[in-house]
């Protein structure tokens, strides 16, 4: 069983490593943000209840997200092992995460902590914003949300330090070395 976390800045390649890391262990990637559309796509209780916060430009509350994670981790395809992105963003998550865990015998086994020069990030960043023509992504908002992350994810990865979970990866170079600094740093 592989039960993984990956934490790191916007625009850290975690999606694309989620993706990479997903199919070398033969486990799913689940992201928050595949979650909420999923439920808001199928029209579920839950995605209708995510639905109203996100279009009024509002975060999801913890115990909506918290309740939309623990429902995704009782699927089939999870109980062999998964590889989460996006969740926990909050010490409140990380102490759901345990419950949802413990609840189901299980504990996490690594915290994959994807580092990135902040104006490497920023550049790429800005780079996709131009290329998916996201407008909104100014540099002034970008460095905001890294702002965020350094503000809300560093007690996270304290607690998960204390546990001996953290595992740190240089996340800048190619695709490819950067999932093999991750499969190394994991053995």
């Amino acid at each position: 069983m592989t039960r993984l976390l990956l934490i790191g800045p916007p625009g850290a390649g975690k999606g694309t490593q989620a993706a990479r890391l997903a199919e070398a262990f033969g486990i799913p990637a689940i992201s928050t943000g595949d979650i909420f559309r999923e439920n808001v796509k199928n029209e579920t209780e839950l995605g209708r209840q995510a639905k109203a916060f996100m279009d009024r430009g509002e975060y999801v509350p913890d115990s909506l997200t918290n309740a939309l994670v623990r429902d995704r981790l009782s699927h089939e395809d999870a109980k062999a092992g998964f590889l989460l992105d996006g969740y926990p963003r909050t010490a409140d998550q990380v102490v759901e995460l345990d419950d949802i865990l413990a609840d189901q015998g299980n504990t996490l086994d690594s915290v994959v902590l994807i580092t990135a020069d902040t104006e490497e990030v920023v550049r790429r960043l800005l780079n996709r914003a131009l290329e998916q023509g996201r407008a909104d992504d100014t540099e002034e908002v970008i460095r905001r949300r890294m702002e965020v992350y350094a503000e809300q994810t560093a007690p996270l990865i304290e607690v998960y330090s204390n546990r001996n979970l953290v595992r740190e990866v240089d996340g800048l170079g190619a695709v490819e070395e950067v999932t093999e600094r991750i499969l190394s740093a994991l053995k």
